[in-house]
């Protein structure tokens, strides 16, 4: 499976920073060590031109992003300091995932070591989400004809509320939301399914909700192709996720969301999204499983094959 990376989707952040940048080199970096990566299928993005990024985001939002001018409260939404940096690690991985969405059409199956930033409104950014990825790269396939119709799963433990707004009335691009009730954002916008999920919900609960919603996700999406956010925040411990899943529920909900859309032919876009374990490096480690899970189901079908 080939995926998008730049060692330019890390950029240095104050001391004491919650965001865990050091986590997307030391995902790729795990990636390659396990064999599920190799550096000949890392594809390199470069910096998302500005009207692909009007596809998506008001002109006013990315004049003042671009120029720096964004004032302090949309500064203090956004969560991270506006640095030229920052600006161009945000473009570099818009183009990952849209990188990832062409060659997942073509193989089946691709990731971006990054992405998923789904609090990433048209007007503005926040919780750590500058540029909203997916929904740029939704609107490119669409624009060259390459799709009609997309879904996104959003397993992040946060409400996907930039993707629920910048398709909220666009019936060709199903949004599906699996979140914590009581979990940021504050005011969730409406998306077209939305499961919400107590406080300290556990494996069984979680996997159980899981697979009752997400065959009428897919069935009423009726998608050419599947964005996969798979946030690891979902997993206790998280700093900022308030759940209640262990290592093996994460590795469980990989399977069988990957194992339903490949069973499917739904050609899959994964991303990254959310996770803020005690160290980047766990955090890292975390993501890797939904790597390690689409191997050991390439690795099944072959073997029945």
């Amino acid at each position: 499976m080939k995926a998008s990376f730049h060692p330019d989707y890390e950029i240095p952040l104050p001391e004491g920073h919650p965001f865990p940048m050091r986590k997307f080199s030391a995902l790729r970096d795990i990636l390659l060590a396990e064999g599920l990566l190799a550096p000949t299928d890392l594809m390199t993005p470069d910096e998302i031109g500005w009207e692909d990024l009007k596809l998506v985001h008001d002109d006013s939002y990315l004049d003042a992003l671009r120029d720096g001018t964004l004032g302090r409260d949309a500064v203090r939404r956004l969560g991270l300091p506006w640095s030229p940096a920052l600006v161009r690690r945000s473009r570099l991985a818009v183009h990952g995932t849209t990188l990832a969405a062409w060659q997942a059409l073509e193989d089946g199956h691709a990731a971006n070591l990054a992405g998923g930033t789904h609090h990433a409104c048209p007007t503005h950014g926040e919780g750590f989400c500058v540029l909203n990825d997916v929904g740029v790269a939704i609107r490119i396939l669409q624009r060259e004809e390459e799709i009609e119709r997309a879904l996104i799963i959003d397993l992040d433990v946060h409400q996907g509320n930039g993707n629920a707004l910048a398709f909220a009335t666009d019936p060709s691009v199903f949004t599906f939301s699996m979140h914590g009730a009581r979990n940021f954002p504050l005011r969730k916008p409406k998306s077209d399914l939305d499961v919400e999920l107590d406080d300290h919900t556990g494996d069984v609960a979680y996997l159980e909700l899981l697979e009752r919603h997400l065959p009428t996700a897919i069935e009423r999406a009726r998608p050419d192709l599947v964005f996969l956010l798979s946030g690891v925040d979902v997993v206790v411990g998280d700093r900022y996720g308030r759940l209640a899943m262990t290592r093996d529920g994460l590795r469980r909900r990989e399977v069988l969301v990957q194992g339903l859309l490949r069973r499917r032919g739904l050609p899959t876009a994964l991303l990254l999204s959310g996770g803020y374990a005690e160290t980047p490096q766990l955090t890292a480690d975390l993501h890797a499983e939904s790597h390690r899970a689409a191997r050991r189901l390439e690795s099944s079908a072959a073997a029945i094959g």
